[in-house]
């Protein structure tokens, strides 16, 4: 049961490949109306800041991308204090360019999903229609821009696509997508980012390439085996423009100038509950 002593103020939800982060977390059972998130929270300190980790897929990777609970995991982020989420994932490139190891920071996604509850706001009670526009937060994205500065290479925008997954694409599939002039290719990005903006958090992805999705080139098919591999020979640089970028956000948030539209997309709002 989370205390007061249990709060934090950002909060990481770890991808595929990411299941600890913080040194000496203390883990936090939160409990949610929309059942358990994927594992307890492990909160810490990182530059300072209290931090709420939580491994999206589960601590043994239990849970594939169809069978998350992402209004759990927000719900219970947002229920220990946490308004800024960072969201790494691992995903395929459908462009050449962006080949396997690079760091992309998209500013759009394009939903492909079914079958997931996509809403905290599907049970009787007044209509809420939260605007996605722009589903990334743009305070975090230049955290993590000022995180990177001239040190960690980092591909500025594209535009996500996220499928149910858990197969991979078909070569067809793929080519239709970069066909759109879509850059990557994800399974976890949607409906989190929508159900983020629903509880008023501000959310920013990550994405690590892993792979070049079917369609792109000649080479073999990606397999599970390679994607887990690579984001593993990855993970110490992700690590760290994390951390980086847990200390940019406080620079951040110390400006009110700077401060986003996320926090206020309930704004004017009747809700048929009371948010944590």
């Amino acid at each position: 049961m989370a205390t007061d002593h249990d709060r934090a103020d950002v909060g990481i939800i770890g991808g595929t490949g990411l299941y600890t982060f913080l040194d000496d977390p203390r883990p936090v059972e939160v409990d949610t109306p929309f059942g358990r998130p994927s594992a307890p929270l492990a909160i810490g300190e990182i530059r300072g800041r209290t931090v709420a980790f939580l491994p999206r897929h589960g601590v043994q990777h239990e849970f594939p991308p169809h069978r998350i609970n992402y209004r759990a995991n927000l719900w219970a982020l947002r229920s220990v204090g946490v308004r800024q989420v960072l969201a790494p994932c691992a995903v395929g490139s459908l462009q050449a360019e962006l080949g396997p190891g690079t760091i992309v920071l998209p500013d759009q996604l394009v939903d492909r999903t079914s079958g997931r509850h996509q809403t905290v706001y599907d049970d009787e009670g007044p209509v809420v229609h939260v605007s996605l526009a722009d589903p990334y937060c743009p305070r975090g994205r230049a955290a993590v821009r000022a995180a990177a500065g001239s040190g960690e290479p980092l591909v500025d925008g594209g535009t996500m696509v996220v499928i149910n997954g858990p197969r991979f694409s078909t070569r067809a599939e793929s080519t239709w997508h970069a066909a759109q002039g879509w850059s990557l290719v994800g399974m976890t990005g949607a409906p989190e980012a929508a159900i983020a903006r629903e509880l008023a958090v501000c959310y920013t992805t990550i994405a690590l390439v892993t792979d070049h999705d079917a369609g792109v080139d000649d080479s073999q098919a990606v397999t599970q085996a390679e994607v887990m591999r690579l984001f593993a020979a990855n993970l110490d640089r992700l690590k760290t423009l994390l951390t980086d970028t847990v200390a940019s956000l406080a620079d951040l948030e110390a400006d009110a100038s700077a401060e986003c539209r996320c926090r206020h997309a309930l704004d004017g709002l009747t809700l048929p509950f009371e948010l944590p």
